[in-house]
């Protein structure tokens, strides 16, 4: 029974020339579908779509002056979060100028860690295989600073501490045009060599502060594992 499991697993997920232990659960691993779904959880937490433009902000006709924020609105379940408020940029105010109001910028950190082992990917696929690791995000043209947007992706080890291999976005804004739309971030992890174990997904968006609360939102948060030979 275990053979036919693992026969329909090689068929349809196009696995001719992989390792297919026959020590596997090949029922289990069909069940666990790991290929081709994202196995990040939560990947929209302000429930938007990259589908439809980001929301434009709602100001309200006279300011609002309240306390300082320094986190969006959504449901960050699944994700693990931290802000870090930075200091007053003062760089070419002259000294003794009399200041009235100065942005006050933090950036919101998001991160999750994939067991792919749970997922049900198994190590002689991921060490001799080497499916191809499809990172993407998509984060808001907000206009909030000219860097408002970091990912860090790493593949660990089984000690989840090791870097076998990983991934850094930073771009830098155009603050001279505004389009408003949803910014493509994507990377493909190839011919990354064995021991990978779990995928660690950071990334950080810029908020700003001033009177009123202008966040940087994201959707499609999504690490994808296709069945794609990256061994040689």
């Amino acid at each position: 029974m275990s053979a036919e499991w693992r026969t329909r697993c090689e068929a349809e997920w196009t696995l001719h020339g992989a390792p297919m232990p026959d020590s596997l659960d090949w029922k289990c691993v069909y069940e666990a579908k790991p290929f081709g779904r994202n196995l990040l959880k939560n990947p929209a937490p302000h429930g938007l779509s990259k589908d439809t433009p980001p929301p434009e902000p709602e100001l309200p006709e006279v300011p609002t002056r309240g306390p300082p924020r320094f986190q969006p609105d959504g449901d960050f379940s699944g994700w693990t979060t931290s802000v870090e408020v930075l200091p007053y940029d003062t760089t070419g105010i002259p000294a003794g100028a009399v200041i009235c109001e100065l942005p006050q910028y933090s950036w919101f950190s998001m991160e999750q860690v994939v067991d792919l082992k749970a997922e049900g990917l198994w190590e002689k696929l991921l060490d001799e295989f080497q499916p191809e690791i499809v990172i993407q995000d998509w984060y808001e043209e907000s206009q909030v600073h000219e860097s408002i947007y970091q990912l860090h992706v790493k593949l660990l080890a089984a000690d989840k501490s090791t870097v076998i291999s990983e991934h850094t976005v930073s771009p830098t804004e155009d603050l001279s045009t505004y389009s408003h739309t949803w910014k493509e971030v994507a990377h493909v992890f190839s011919g990354y060599g064995p021991g990978v174990r779990y995928v660690h997904f950071l990334h950080r968006l810029k908020n700003k502060f001033m009177m009123e609360f202008y966040p940087t939102l994201f959707t499609g948060s999504s690490v994808i594992v296709r069945p794609v030979n990256t061994s040689s």
